[in-house]
C-alpha cells in the first residue's frame, strides 16, 4: 500500500481547555492531508476549480475516535485511496502517534462541476495519479 503521509504538530489552537485535540480538528487534519496529496500529484486545490472546472466535495465522513491527541504531540495522517467510482471516491485517513491509531476516517468525496454542483466523471489523468495510493486488496 502506498500511503501519503502528512506530519502534523498539535498547537494550542487545536486543543480544548483540557489540552486535548478538539474532535472536529481531526477533520481539518484530514482535509490538509488530502490537499497535500493532491499537490504531490500535481494539482493545487486552489487551481482545480479554475483549471479543470470541477471541485471535490465531501459527501460522507465515517469517523472513529480511538485515543486522544494532546498539545505538542507529533502526529501523522496516513491517506490511502480505498475505492473509486465514476464520480466519487473514498479515502481512508488514519491519524497516528508513534504508530498507534488515534482516529480512523473513511471519507467519501464526489467530483462535481462548479456551476450547478452536479456530479461529473472523474478525470482519467487524475484517476491514474490517485491510483498510486490505492489500498491493496490482498
Amino acid at each position: 500500500m502506498n500511503a501519503h503521509i502528512l506530519d502534523i504538530r498539535i498547537y494550542y489552537e487545536d486543543t480544548d481547555a483540557g489540552g486535548i485535540v478538539y474532535h472536529s480538528n481531526f477533520l481539518n487534519f484530514a482535509e490538509r492531508a488530502r490537499c497535500e496529496l493532491l499537490r504531490e500529484v500535481g494539482y493545487e486545490c486552489s487551481k482545480i476549480e479554475q483549471d479543470l472546472g470541477f471541485l471535490f466535495v465531501v459527501k460522507h465522513a465515517d469517523i472513529e475516535y480511538i485515543k486522544p491527541a494532546r498539545l505538542d504531540d507529533a502526529l501523522q495522517v496516513k491517506t490511502t485511496l480505498e475505492s473509486m467510482r465514476n464520480s466519487s471516491f473514498q479515502m481512508r485517513q488514519i491519524v497516528q502517534k508513534d504508530g498507534q491509531d488515534l482516529c480512523n476516517m473513511l471519507i467519501t468525496l464526489v467530483c462535481v462541476e462548479t456551476n450547478e454542483i452536479k456530479p461529473v466523471r472523474f478525470p482519467d489523468i487524475l484517476r491514474e495519479k490517485l491510483n498510486h495510493y490505492a489500498e491493496s486488496k490482498e
